[in-house]
């Protein structure tokens, strides 16, 4: 309990912004990492929600990653409430917003509970679930993580079922995936992309009309067939 209340102390504080490099200074980053390694619910959630605000600096950012702190937030995203699941998602998408803490995020194992949230229906996860793949989406290693955690059918499965905030996530990091690889178009074409995105370009939100037009301009390009023979 006293560690709870320190905890929660350290939350409050960092609530005002005058005092986020105070704590960041008198070393606040580790013992909150700490507690989300090895405190009560409450505790995990509340330092991931202290961490949260620390890094609204964005020079804070990087140092919260290179202390340790995705491990712990990728195990709470697995195995958390879903109050603590949604603290933890909240807390990757902002630390996931520079390079090297999407990397630290890809190494620690984050895509496959991500890939399994995208078509959890009833918790409200599926859409922050996916803000964080369409920002891993962005670096080589995370779209080889996603395409084989099998994100490419739950990305299509989202497209289906999922709300319309939840339609322009997947749209959007499909187009990511599929952008600059005709092997990704493949799959998405046998996962049954096309209907979907067709449906999507005619009856979604502006933004997913968009980006659906997009994705399937990039699918009805010709496959460019590597040359067997020298010219």
């Amino acid at each position: 309990m006293t560690q709870e209340h320190a905890v929660t102390a350290l939350l409050n504080l960092s609530l005002h912004d005058g005092n986020k490099s105070m704590l960041t200074r008198a070393g606040a980053v580790k013992p909150l990492i700490y507690a989300l390694k090895t405190g009560t619910e409450a505790s995990k959630q509340n330092a991931a929600c202290a961490l949260l605000s620390l890094a609204l600096v964005d020079e804070y950012k990087l140092s919260i990653g290179a202390c340790g702190a995705i491990l712990p937030l990728v195990a709470l995203l697995i195995n958390g409430s879903v109050r603590g699941k949604k603290d933890a998602l909240t807390t990757l998408c902002k630390l996931c917003s520079v390079s090297l803490n999407k990397e630290r995020a890809v190494s620690a194992g984050v895509v496959r509970p991500l890939v399994g949230l995208v078509v959890e229906q009833g918790t409200g996860l599926s859409e922050k679930a996916m803000v964080v793949l369409s920002s891993l989406a962005a670096i080589e290693i995370g779209q080889e993580a996603i395409i084989e955690e099998g994100g490419i059918a739950a990305l299509v499965e989202a497209i289906e079922d999922g709300s319309n905030k939840g339609k322009e996530f997947a749209v959007l990091t499909l187009l990511q995936l599929c952008a600059e690889s005709v092997r990704n178009r493949g799959l998405l074409v046998r996962e049954g992309g096309i209907p979907p995105l067709v449906e999507l370009s005619q009856n979604g939100t502006a933004k997913a009309k968009h980006k659906a037009e997009r994705l399937l301009g990039y699918l009805r390009e010709p496959r460019q067939e590597a040359s067997s023979s020298s010219p």
